[in-house]
């Protein structure tokens, strides 16, 4: 899995290293807080090369994180492991360095224009004229021996 993450480098933790089945290892944490409504702050893991790049960052530098999350379980099999590894480092909001800004603008189409008897909607056609209100209108009545709107009479409602 390939995630960005943006954020300010609050903190760079000691490297630290080891020695595994594959040789030397070296290791580098460091502390990312997002920009979000509610910033999160991020661990994320810098091996190897990566440790590098990191070294071009100071503690209040925007970073942008190209990560990879992984879990692994333990030995026994009760617990599981999840680490966030650094791939690439860049300064946040501005281009990767490995590509280059485009030279040219996109141009947007050219549209020919419309045929001369073109006609708007509306034009020429008959307006819409609403009718006016009857004077005599009167509302229709209930019939007499409704209980519709009165309080009289038996309530059927269940509570």
């Amino acid at each position: 899995m390939a995630v960005e993450v943006q954020g300010k480098l609050v903190s760079i933790l000691n490297a630290v290293t080891g020695e595994g089945r594959n040789g030397a290892w070296t290791k580098q944490e460091f502390i990312i807080e997002t920009f979000e409504q509610y910033p999160k702050k991020i661990c994320i893991s810098a091996w190897g090369e990566k440790i590098d790049q990191l070294k071009r960052f100071r503690i209040g530098d925007d970073v942008k994180a190209s990560i990879n999350i992984e879990s692994r379980q333990s030995a026994n099999g009760d617990r599981w492991f999840t680490e966030i590894r650094a791939w690439k480092l860049d300064p946040a909001g501005q281009a990767p360095q490995q590509f280059s800004a485009p030279t040219q603008q996109y141009a947007a189409p050219q549209y020919a224009a419309p045929a001369q008897n073109f006609q708007a909607p509306n034009q020429g056609a008959p307006q819409y004229t609403p009718p006016a209100p009857d004077s005599n209108f009167q509302p229709a009545e209930a019939p007499a021996n409704s209980n519709f709107f009165s309080n009289e009479g038996e309530d059927d409602l269940p509570f």
